[in-house]
């Protein structure tokens, strides 16, 4: 099949159209931009597991509401950026950006004034252009800029739903914390009319390290977390993306290999049925092109999510046994030194609390004393669910080339 129209997006938010599940955490979201355009402002945290669908979670939900209510918004990443001025720069020239064929365009653009510059060929989009000097300003008036803001607009659009994602910088710091308990503070305390709908998505880690940094924000955020799908519900994806959009039948067999290895993470299932549609002759998707799909999607997710560190690790023989033993008949992610003790070889033994010591330090698995003494958990179900695909190929070659389907 023609590799370029495959509808797999591994790497970036899901299209609307293949988006899957998460009906509650749609309804809390959609329940925060609600109260939003009622004149209650609104932050919300968007936390889940690395891949798990955060970004196209926010994406989708902020379609719907642009369908509904013709609200206006923008959808920052912040990737690199660790200081509130570059923040709050990209934040409002990424919203003028977006709107540029929305009908509150121009007053928009009649608000920043000469800060509006056009650029590109043409002139055909622009950037907001504000010096240094002007950005401590905008950072200590940011409440008053969004009120000014959304009254301006108010005849043609009724809010703004802002998302900030991708905060691994700024999280560090705590300056950003205290803004953002500051900024929450002053709207609660001004009793005016703001209808906008701050949505912060990040992992869980980033969110506890904003509340070490200002306890306060424990209290702030309404907090909507992601889980792994269903197998169910990554069915429907599968068949969704290859089926009912593109008339490419799965077989059952396929089917299940494809969600079996997917573990319930967004991201794997897009490596996964990506490196399936590129594989496969024929519009029907066979058992051996799952398989073919699953090895290719497997060498690619290491490389992609591993740190070099990690996959440096594990190229140790023992300690890559010691994984197929933890991982061997699913991708589990707590498990019990005790209970590994009891199926290791007497070698394999001897480096396990090196293994355990190693892979602690690395971030990838950490202590879980609230399951038991002697008990670890994986940090990310990524780390679980690719140390368990190589497992299953390490039985594959140890069967003679054939795989075991539970």
């Amino acid at each position: 099949m023609n590799p370029e129209a495959s509808p797999f997006t591994p790497g970036q938010p899901v299209p609307i159209e293949y988006f899957v599940g998460r009906e509650k955490q749609i309804r809390e979201l959609r329940s925060l931009i609600r109260a939003a355009l009622q004149g209650r402002f609104q932050i919300g945290f968007v936390s889940g597991e690395r891949g798990i669908g955060k970004s196209s979670l926010v994406s989708f939900v902020r379609h719907l509401a642009q369908r509904d209510t013709q609200i206006a918004g923008t959808h920052v990443f912040l990737g690199g950026i660790d200081t509130i001025e570059e923040m709050v720069k990209k934040l409002f020239d990424r919203l003028l950006k977006e709107s540029l064929d929305r009908p509150w365009y121009e007053k928009l653009q009649d608000f920043f004034g000469r800060h509006v510059k056009s650029i590109g060929l043409f002139g055909i989009t622009v950037e907001l252009d504000l010096p240094h000097s002007e950005l401590h300003g905008l950072v200590s008036g940011f409440v008053p800029t969004l009120a000014a803001l959304t009254k301006k607009i108010s005849d043609q659009t009724p809010g703004m739903t802002l998302i900030l994602d991708d905060i691994n910088g700024l999280a560090e710091s705590p300056r950003f914390a205290n803004w953002l308990k500051s900024t929450v503070d002053e709207i609660a305390t001004s009793g005016g009319h703001l209808p906008v709908c701050l949505l912060i998505v990040g992992l869980n880690e980033r969110r506890q390290k904003l509340i070490e940094h200002q306890p306060s924000l424990s209290r702030v955020f309404r907090l909507v977390n992601l889980e792994p799908w269903t197998d169910s519900e990554t069915s429907i994806f599968f068949q969704s993306a290859f089926t009912e959009k593109n008339n490419i039948e799965v077989r059952p067999d396929a089917l299940r290999l494809m969600v079996q290895y997917s573990g319930g993470m967004p991201v794997l299932a897009h490596e996964i049925g990506d490196a399936v549609w590129r594989i496969a002759k024929r519009p029907t998707i066979e058992r051996q092109d799952a398989e073919r799909g699953i090895l290719e999607a497997a060498e690619i997710i290491g490389h992609k999510f591993l740190e070099p560190q990690v996959l440096q690790t594990i190229r140790s023989r023992r300690y890559r046994a010691i994984l197929h033993t933890v991982t061997a008949d699913a991708p589990i992610l707590e498990f019990r030194r005790r209970d590994l003790m009891k199926q290791l070889s007497p070698q394999e033994r001897k480096v396990l609390d090196n293994f355990l010591r190693r892979l602690s330090d690395l971030g990838v698995i950490r202590s879980a004393p609230e399951a038991g003494r002697g008990a670890y958990r994986f940090r990310n179900h990524l780390h679980a669910v690719y140390f368990y695909m190589l497992s299953r190929e390490q039985k594959r070659k140890g069967n003679g080339g054939g795989y075991s389907v539970r």
